[in-house]
């Protein structure tokens, strides 16, 4: 194997790096925090946050909840957002999906909900995105705040949010569209609300210089590292040393720590720093539309030449594919056929996971999303991939007993 596609492309180019570099004199931290949400959302009700963790837990804090008060979350999300919910006292509940978009049924939300509801958090999964409608309106007629995590169906600079939830959150982490290497956006569309969150995070410290520097170095190296060629290199010296390549991989981009919970919370109670919301405004202002649509395009022809219903969250609207979920009956023997092909295909290339249901209630248990995570494969699908790539990753794939989730 002398060449390896990485299981997933950073979308970012060496320049822009430089751009970063370039960037970490910059001193005034309020006023570059100004200028950024300006550039989001001119007079509008943007915030820029260290992360979509910071956000969260901003938000949450500011609302000041009752404990034992219960928040709603798709089914399949990050799990440090039921772990942030479960910090403030709160009760994480899911909500099953609708396997052909990913998106909570509203059926389910309805069942869900009991006098103690306060929150409904919907994911935008893989880069597809949900439609709000039926959901706004049920949490408008229950007094429920709708949010929504768009961490990963970032489309474009004037896209904040859709106007029927109450606060939209976006990240610009390593792997996300139009990385910053950090930082996120949140559209808090209730004033009053906007204004306690962005008074509790004055009160954080700013985040550490040295730490973005760091960032910028990492990912450098992070992009070098997954070009064919190096990367095939990688993943031969894991197996010679007997290291689990996809921990290797994973953890190579994890900015926060997967331990205890108030660790967590310490490591994100920050504010960005001046460096890093300049390189954010500069990335909105640079945005490259043209990748994102070939990213789309490529997700596009890769499902039309799989097996039908192979693609979980196909039939999401407004589909960008950040990454390109399928279900496979023996994930392990999948994976291994890709990568002979010379395509890292992987089952943890997205730190999602499934949220279990709340002691005492059982019958919320999300039995679709635990069966889809449980099953899931990642395949690289993005406009970097030489011509003819996808039709030879899905030939790889031929024979291979599959579960059509999508179409059920």
């Amino acid at each position: 194997m002398k060449h390896l596609y990485a299981r997933h492309r950073l979308d970012i180019r060496p320049a822009d790096l430089l751009h970063a570099l370039s960037a970490m004199p910059a001193g005034d931290q309020k006023r570059a925090a100004v200028e950024v949400e300006h550039v989001w959302s001119a007079g509008g009700p943007g915030l820029a946050c260290y992360s979509v963790r910071s956000g969260f837990h901003l938000l949450l804090k500011a609302l000041a909840l009752p404990r034992g008060s219960e928040v709603l979350f798709s089914a399949v999300t990050h799990p440090d957002m039921p772990r942030l919910a479960l910090h403030h006292g709160l009760v994480p509940v899911p909500v099953d999906l609708e396997p052909a978009t990913l998106a909570p049924r509203p059926m389910l939300v309805r069942r869900a909900i009991t006098d103690r509801t306060r929150v409904l958090v919907v994911a935008h999964l893989f880069g597809g995105r949900v439609d709000l409608f039926e959901l706004a309106e049920i949490c408008r007629t229950n007094g429920i705040l709708l949010v929504e995590d768009c961490a990963q169906a970032f489309q474009v600079p004037d896209d904040t949010g859709g106007i029927l939830a109450d606060v939209s959150m976006f990240s610009f982490g390593i792997l996300k569209t139009a990385t910053a290497l950090g930082g996120a956006m949140l559209t808090v569309r209730k004033p009053d609300l906007l204004g306690r969150m962005r008074s509790i995070q004055q009160r954080w410290p700013v985040q550490r210089r040295a730490a973005h520097l760091k960032r910028i170095v990492q990912t450098a190296v992070f992009v070098a590292l997954t070009r064919p060629a190096p990367y095939a290199m990688l993943a031969r010296l894991a197996a010679a040393l007997e290291i689990d390549f996809d921990r290797l991989v994973n953890s190579s981009a994890r900015a926060f720590p997967a331990g205890a919970t108030d660790d967590l919370v310490h490591s994100i109670e920050r504010q960005p720093n001046a460096p890093l919301l300049k390189f954010m405004e500069f990335r909105f202002k640079t945005f490259d539309r043209g990748r994102l649509l070939a990213r789309a395009a490529a997700g596009e022809e890769l499902a039309s030449i799989l097996p039908a219903g192979l693609h979980v969250g196909g039939l999401a609207p407004d589909h960008t594919h950040w990454l390109f979920p399928i279900v496979a009956e023996r994930p392990d023997e999948l994976i291994e056929l890709a990568r002979a092909a010379g395509f890292d295909a992987a089952r943890a290339a997205s730190s999602v996971k499934a949220v279990s249901a709340p002691a005492g209630r059982p019958e919320l248990e999300p039995a679709c999303a635990l069966s889809v995570m449980s099953r899931l494969v990642f395949l690289p699908a993005y406009p970097e991939l030489p011509q003819g790539s996808l039709e030879t990753l899905a030939s790889a794939l031929e024979g291979h007993e599959v579960h059509a989730y999508a179409t059920r």
